[in-house]
């Protein structure tokens, strides 16, 4: 079937699916209504799979590599971890070899003082992405001063530097029973940096990926279309992984090898999902008062600003397409089949669409397949103002967030698992 008629077919689907009463989001019963639809979903016994305390532990196994920086020996203990996980949950597992030799960084600027949540700013951004958004902004950056991590273990475990050279992608695959020669990539990057566990950016999408692996890999669940559960290393790098595997596999999509075994190495790939940073929704920054009743100013004289560290009461898993890809528009019918999946299947938070996906492993393919990016919020208008005052500093440890927080990635896992187990035909044999 025709990407495009998926799409089609699946929406149509979600759409239908929306309609019939169910346990989440149940459509109102007539009084006096005999009973309610008791019809088996499949989907729902998936997405039931999933829990919180698992992901939870998923994410806080990750965290004993610490940030699991590209080029160092925590991030290949990482990638030999993530492996060994995949493989005990009956998904087969291969690995991508590629080799990364940037030149010689620039001196990096330092980072914003984060370790108490304050912010001090009143900039208003122009440009890219930031120039849609108005109001509070804080400078950002990545933290390269280890004296800013208070856990002396854990700033020592971040101390090896990167090095140039080899790098490696795990992944593995769900096979396809009636359409094994085309795939859905489902995708997160497991590397960090900024002296920290990486347990936000990106732990929570990595931990995602592994757990809709573990769920799939039931040999009881099939899908007629085939899935790869692909964590991608040197995202913070530039990408390294995701476009190490476009260069390295796009043009073997869809050949069977060996010929007439029914076997293919790379089915052709129908979409690419992301998920990258899925916990921190706190809102906007907001104003420090002193006694006196007038805001706070920092040293330099400008207004300081507390970033919430309860999460906002409007907090949503955001689906983000590049609305100047060459695929905007398969990216958008796809990007609202996950949205109606959400409404139906997820237990706590909505799910909105956004047309400004950028900065994550999605790009590399988004001009080839339609592509989406799940997170937390915008990453242009929201993170890149500076509203986490986790990303890429000290605070990204397992402890600074909540079992809300924990709970908006498992309901972006909700969402992913429902949409791709609509479009594979998913079905549970008892």
């Amino acid at each position: 079937m025709h990407p495009k008629l998926i799409l089609a077919a699946a929406a149509a689907a979600a759409a239908a699916a929306l309609s019939m009463p169910g346990p989440a989001g149940a459509q109102a019963q007539p009084q006096g209504a005999a009973r309610a639809d008791t019809t088996y979903d499949p989907i729902r016994e998936m997405v039931g799979r999933l829990e919180l305390e698992k992901y939870k532990a998923t994410i806080k196994g990750l965290t004993q590599f610490g940030d699991r920086r590209q080029g160092t020996e925590r991030n290949r203990k990482a990638v030999d971890w993530i492996e060994a996980q995949l493989k005990s949950y009956g998904c087969p597992t291969e690995r991508l070899h590629y080799e990364f030799n940037p030149p010689p960084a620039a001196p990096a600027a330092p980072a914003a003082e984060t370790q108490s949540h304050i912010i001090a700013s009143g900039e208003v951004r122009t440009g890219v992405g930031g120039s849609r958004y108005r109001g509070v902004t804080a400078p950002t950056g990545v933290n390269t001063d280890p004296e800013k991590q208070p856990d002396e273990k854990l700033r020592a475990l971040d101390m090896e530097p990167t090095t140039p050279g080899p790098r490696e992608v795990v992944y593995c695959t769900k096979v396809g029973t009636t359409h094994p020669d085309e795939m859905y990539i489902i995708g997160a990057h497991m590397d960090g940096h900024g002296y920290n566990e990486a347990v936000n950016d990106d732990g929570s999408g990595t931990a995602l990926v592994m757990e809709l692996a573990r769920i799939f890999a039931d040999p009881k669940i099939e899908t007629e279309r085939s899935i790869r559960f692909a964590l991608w290393n040197g995202e913070e790098g530039g990408l390294n992984g995701a476009r190490a595997y476009v260069t390295q596999r796009q043009a073997l999509q869809g050949i069977e090898n060996p010929k007439g075994s029914g076997k293919y190495p790379e089915p052709k790939w129908i979409a690419m999902i992301q998920h990258d940073m899925m916990m921190w929704d706190h809102g906007m920054p907001q104003p420090v008062m002193g006694p006196d009743g007038k805001q706070q100013v920092d040293a330099q004289g400008r207004p300081v600003f507390m970033a919430p560290k309860e999460q906002r009461p409007e907090a949503d898993v955001n689906v983000e397409f590049a609305i100047t890809s060459k695929m905007a528009d398969e990216a958008m019918k796809l990007a609202f089949v996950f949205k109606l999946a959400g409404e139906k299947y997820t237990t706590d938070y909505p799910v909105n669409v956004g047309p400004h996906m950028t900065n994550t492993d999605s790009g590399p393919f988004q001009d080839i397949v339609p592509a989406l990016s799940l997170r937390e919020n915008e990453r242009g208008a929201q993170t890149g103002a500076g509203w986490n005052p986790t990303w890429h500093t000290p605070l990204d440890v397992f402890s600074t967030f909540s079992d809300k927080d924990f709970r908006l990635g498992l309901n972006a896992a909700q969402t992913t698992l429902s949409a791709i187990a609509q479009l594979t035909g998913a079905k549970i044999n008892k």
